[in-house]
């Protein structure tokens, strides 16, 4: 299933140590050769401080004890930086290691510069000495050291540029170390910065919000409460045009948040319509799944697509997310979509049916006889489905369903608000723009 690697679209977008955790798993998935895998880690080490890594993968790769010369240099070289960033940055690490010194500081910044330099002789050179040093502990892999570092640099920096480049620094750290709900603050932190933000020119804007949504891919996948918040994200109209117009493939991360998220139906429409309308643009077997049920009605063809979505996420470092349960390994979000897809399958199905062949029905859903007639009866129990069971004809006999008016009503009005307010805000930043000229 290499074909629908995402990798190569994905990678640019990311900074080059969040790429290494996707090759590990591309890797342990056995999706590429082994020694290719090996190589792309060598050629992004080599672009950082990681030095003894990139020596330990060239022995493993070439079966060797031997490392090459220029690696041996680019040690020393990396050693002396770092004594050397360290020395420079010392006496501010040394203040904000004292805790009675660090509880002189204050919200205003402009004062804690002017009392640094008059009492510890502490100016804006070791501010920035601190922001290299935090760095190149970021690019030597000591993340932990990096995250705080640069945390700290952030609370006295005066430079938006260079306290937003910390920040990004600061959230691809938490992330490399799994604090998700930490990055997950720095995300919505970093989100806030890039909407308000005047940037250079809109694309520069629409770039940044493509880099954000590529990094919170980690974090929406791995946090409890993440498909939601990825809905929330992605789905804004601003963000779900950068994807349109620039990073289709985040199409696939949307549509599996939409499938195994029940409780965001009445967006779910709304989405179907720019599925259909990037087709052009991206598809993968997800995407497909959801044109089959939703736009083509064709269930053989979403039978086959469900089969397809199965190795799609069990191949995909973000849904592939494997979860040991004693000798056994389970991939939730699979199950998951499945359980969901199929409904989706029959909920549609039935919409257009009023008496079902259980045959029929359980080679739509993928079911044997027995499971699909369980999976339809446990459905009923759960009021999940107003139907009941033939056993003498083995059909399923669907209620009829008359929509209430009231509430058709509702379901097409309850929208004009957020649309008026977007409508208002749209027309105040063209008129802002005009001014601006």
């Amino acid at each position: 299933m290499a074909t629908y690697d995402l990798t190569p679209r994905i990678a640019p977008n990311l900074d080059r140590h969040l790429v290494f955790p996707i090759l590990e798993f591309l890797q342990e998935r056995r999706l590429h050769e082994d020694g290719q895998i090996l190589k792309e880690k060598i050629e992004l080490l080599n672009k950082t401080n990681m030095v003894d890594y990139a020596m330990d993968i060239h022995k493993s790769l070439y079966h060797t004890e031997d490392v090459p010369q220029d690696m041996i240099d680019r040690r020393v070289e990396v050693v002396a930086r770092l004594k050397a960033l360290e020395e420079a940055a010392a006496p501010l690490v040394a203040f904000l290691q004292n805790p009675n010194a660090v509880q002189e500081l204050k919200a205003d910044k402009q004062y804690n510069l002017q009392m640094l330099i008059e009492r510890y002789q502490i100016g804006t050179e070791q501010i920035e000495a601190l922001y290299q040093y935090a760095k190149f502990q970021f690019e030597c892999g000591n993340y932990s050291g990096a995250a705080d570092y640069l945390y700290q640099y952030r609370a006295l920096c005066t430079n938006s540029e260079r306290s937003l480049s910390a920040l990004w620094g600061k959230l691809a750290a938490e992330i490399l170390m799994q604090n998700w709900d930490i990055a997950l603050e720095e995300l919505n932190r970093l989100k806030e910065i890039i909407d308000s933000k005047n940037f250079a020119s809109p694309m520069n804007q629409v770039q940044n919000r493509i880099w954000l949504m590529h990094w919170s891919l980690f974090i929406f996948f791995n946090h409890d409460n993440g498909r939601t918040q990825i809905i929330d994200l992605f789905n804004q109209d601003k963000y779900l045009n950068a994807i349109q117009t620039s990073a289709p493939h985040l199409l696939r991360y949307l549509a599996t948040a939409f499938i195994v998220n029940k409780r965001r139906r009445p967006q779910f429409k709304d989405f179907i319509k720019v599925v259909q309308q990037e087709q052009h643009s991206y598809k993968d077997p997800i995407t497909e799944f959801l044109a089959c049920v939703y736009v083509n009605y064709d269930f053989d063809g979403a039978q086959k697509k469900m089969r397809e979505c199965e190795e799609v996420i069990l191949n995909d470092p973000f849904l592939g997310k494997r979860v040991e349960e004693g000798n056994f390994s389970t991939v939730p979000l699979r199950d998951e979509f499945l359980e969901n897809a199929r409904l989706f399958i029959f909920e549609t199905y039935c919409r257009i049916h009023q008496r079902i062949d259980m045959g029929v029905l359980s080679e739509k859903l993928n079911l044997n006889y027995e499971e699909a007639e369980r999976w339809i009866v446990n459905l009923i129990r759960g009021s999940k489905l107003d139907a009941k069971i033939d056993s003498e004809s083995g059909t399923v006999v669907m209620e009829p369903n008359h929509p209430n008016v009231y509430e058709q009503l509702i379901d097409h009005t309850k929208a004009l608000s957020g649309r008026t307010y977007k409508l208002v805000s749209q027309l105040l930043e063209y008129a802002q723009a005009q001014t601006a000229r």
